[in-house]
């Protein structure tokens, strides 16, 4: 008898586990085991759900083409988009070079040349990201306010056909960094110990005033755009912020509180130090910047405004001028200021000012400039109006308008007698007055500008050194150029070149 054939799919055995070949995984067991494995595949995943999307929306809206001309055109690019994505995502990022930060010298002081990274990341946005046009050059205010747009400057003046005085701020702003010293200063008296042997610039100045002329340097690379964080020469600016830095004491003064001129060295020092620090947006340096600026306020006679030293009873709108730039610019730059300082500005130019000519006086109404013993003969006084510039330019940044106060008008025509005229024979050269006449036209703008402007440049294009190792400077035979030497004349020439976007038009 034959045994029954033993057929072994007729056993049945309960069970409520999934047989082994019945077995498989859904998506989402599958996508959560691969993100487990591997973090960049949801950020993959996102990246190819946008992608569809996008082609989604370009399908719908060409769906009135054929259905098979649709999946030609489309899958190739579908493909070749994913790919871009996918090399972008494993792509290693580039290395950051650090940024340097300001130690504070209360806290540590043998350190205060080091560069680490900054703290705070958020700071890192240019100050120069508009592309705003300005009147003259195409450079609005964006986000340097009334800074201009400050990055590119020169190379749109170019493009706009100032190509030569785009050119000679660069040659101006090569021969400053040549001379530089590796501290970070300008000396005045030394800057030739820089050139090569056998070609040796002359023309030295009085060491005293080391920090107002390294102040000068330092807002010429500012004004072109360069600062602490970018820019052709973010070295150069760097250097110089941290020498200037070193030099300030526990009570905000930047330099040595003697002679006449340490107030002036003071105030120049300090505009250079806040606008570093605005246009830079370095949080490490505000302390410094704000510790200069609380000087500046606690210098001012009460009252009154300042001269050669602190509270001691006696005003001038030279000393002046320097101190209402560098506190409207601490104004810009979110810094405390002391609001009765430029209140009390705004009167002193009032008071020294005539009404029917513009002109402002040196320390009182129709008072001329002042000039060093023995140099008035050869720099006579009616040769220049530096006075009224200052106070015209003052005037404008306090926020007077032309169509408002018609002395200001009066002020630009009395300046307009006196054009820039580079003639050493007769003592007209006087590049303190040319900075701050050119900078109040161009804010005047219309045709004091432009019969200004002419003027300025046949003063200053011409004259400026292209030979040897002092190719960029301008000879130190200005009115005050004993003081500061060729680093003097050379910065404030960059700087008066620069009017065409270093400061945006304040009047419309």
């Amino acid at each position: 008898m034959n045994e029954p054939h033993f057929d072994p799919r007729n056993i049945h055995v309960e069970s409520d586990g999934i047989r082994p070949w019945e077995h498989h995984d859904n998506f989402n067991d599958v996508m959560a085991e691969q993100i487990r494995q591997a973090p960049w595949y949801m950020i993959s995943i996102a990246i190819h759900g946008i992608i569809a999307l996008i082609l989604a929306t370009v399908n719908t809206a060409g769906k009135e083409k054929k259905k098979d001309e649709v999946v030609a055109i489309q899958q190739p690019e579908k493909i070749e988009e994913i790919k871009e994505e996918e090399e972008e995502i494993v792509e290693p990022e580039p290395e950051v070079e650090p940024e340097p930060v300001l130690q504070d010298t209360e806290i540590v002081e043998e350190q205060t040349e080091d560069f680490t990274e900054m703290e705070d990341e958020k700071q890192v946005d240019s100050a120069f990201d508009s592309d705003a046009f300005n009147d003259v050059v195409g450079l609005g205010g964006g986000a340097g306010g009334k800074f201009g747009g400050r990055g590119g400057g020169r190379r749109r003046l170019g493009r706009k056909g100032g190509r030569q005085t785009a050119e000679a701020i660069r040659l101006g702003l090569e021969w400053l960094k040549n001379h530089q010293d590796s501290d970070g200063r300008w000396s005045c008296a030394e800057f030739m110990k820089n050139c090569p042997q056998g070609d040796i610039c002359d023309g030295p100045g009085n060491p005293i005033n080391d920090v107002g002329c390294t102040g000068l340097a330092l807002l010429a690379f500012l004004g072109d755009g360069s600062t602490m964080r970018g820019g052709p020469y973010k070295d150069v600016v760097q250097k110089a912020v941290l020498w200037l830095k070193d030099q300030m004491d526990d009570e905000g003064l930047i330099g040595m509180d003697s002679g006449h001129s340490f107030m002036y060295n003071h105030a120049i020092a300090s505009l250079g130090m806040v606008e570093a620090y605005g246009l830079s947006k370095y949080l490490t340096l505000k302390p410094y910047a704000q510790k200069c600026v609380n000087y500046i306020s606690r210098a001012r006679n009460p009252y009154k405004v300042w001269r050669y030293f602190p509270h001691d009873g006696e005003n001038d709108t030279s000393v002046t001028g320097w101190m209402v730039f560098a506190l409207n610019s601490a104004k810009e730059f979110h810094l405390k200021v002391d609001a009765d300082a430029l209140k009390y500005a705004e009167a002193w130019f009032e008071e020294v000012t005539d009404q029917n000519t513009g002109q402002a006086g040196y320390t009182k109404k129709g008072e001329p400039s002042s000039r060093k013993e023995g140099l008035a003969e050869k720099f006579p006084h009616e040769k220049t109006e530096a006075m009224t510039a200052v106070g015209l330019l003052c005037r404008i940044f306090l926020g007077q308008d032309p169509k408002n106060n018609p002395v200001l008008s009066a002020a630009a025509e009395t300046m307009l007698k006196k054009k820039p005229n580079w003639n050493p024979a007769d003592g007209s050269i006087d590049m303190y007055y040319w900075y701050y006449a050119s900078y109040a036209m161009f804010q005047m703008g219309g045709r004091y500008w432009k019969n200004w402007r002419h003027a300025l440049e046949g003063a200053l294009l011409k004259p400026q050194r292209r030979d040897g190792h002092a190719k960029g400077s301008w000879d130190p035979i200005s009115a005050w150029s004993d003081d500061g030497g060729r680093v003097y004349t050379t910065a404030l020439g960059v700087l008066t070149l620069e009017v065409y976007y270093r400061y945006s038009r304040l009047i419309r």
